[in-house]
């Protein structure tokens, strides 16, 4: 009798950590740049961008965030072909609050530039490829024209703005998960303690 309740001890313990490994979801936000805001490179950096998004993995329900003071910059997502020749004109996506946050929403291949003019001839500008349900990404590439892949036709974008999230707590919040995996361990634990 003590061997069956160990066992079933054990077997309840491995199937919460089963439903909470498959319950969790990690996303992160990504301050772009790291440490520099979002502005014009310097001339001791001026690759920041195309190094950043080369060291970093994104994939869906990541966001970027783009930090700048509102009255000197803004972020645009624009096309590949905009990209590459730095035009500004019609974005995908508009951003000039200084505190720009873009929510990862699709796979595929993201562009964003400085909406101001000039900013993006000084490669303020930043390529990013977020990975797939299969795991594949494209590698980001370095800036240039001759550097990106050429396509047909550009790609869909969907996009998705919303307000600053509150900094990630130390631990992660599991949240509904968590309460639905302890109630049916609690229920289940109840219903063998009752026939043993």
């Amino acid at each position: 009798m003590a061997n069956l309740r160990s066992l079933t001890k054990h077997f309840i313990c491995a199937c919460q950590l089963l439903l909470l490994l498959q319950a969790k979801v990690f996303c992160s936000q990504y301050k772009v740049g790291d440490l520099d805001a979002w502005g014009i490179p310097t001339s001791a950096n001026p690759q920041v961008y195309a190094k950043w998004s080369k060291n970093h993995s994104f994939k869906l329900g990541d966001s970027l965030l783009f930090l700048y003071p509102p009255s000197q910059d803004s972020v645009i997502q624009v096309t590949e072909q905009s990209y590459n020749s730095c035009n500004l004109k019609d974005p995908i996506l508009y951003m000039n609050n200084g505190n720009s946050l873009f929510n990862i929403t699709k796979p595929g291949e993201y562009f964003f530039t400085s909406g101001e003019p000039g900013h993006c001839e000084k490669k303020q500008k930043l390529y990013i490829a977020v990975i797939s349900g299969n795991g594949s990404a494209a590698l980001a590439p370095s800036y240039g024209p001759s550097a990106l892949p050429d396509t047909a036709s550009s790609p869909s974008y969907t996009t998705v703005f919303g307000n600053i999230p509150q900094p990630p707590s130390s631990s992660p919040s599991l949240g509904f998960p968590l309460f639905v995996t302890a109630v049916i361990a609690s229920a289940t634990w109840g219903i063998i303690n009752a026939r043993i």
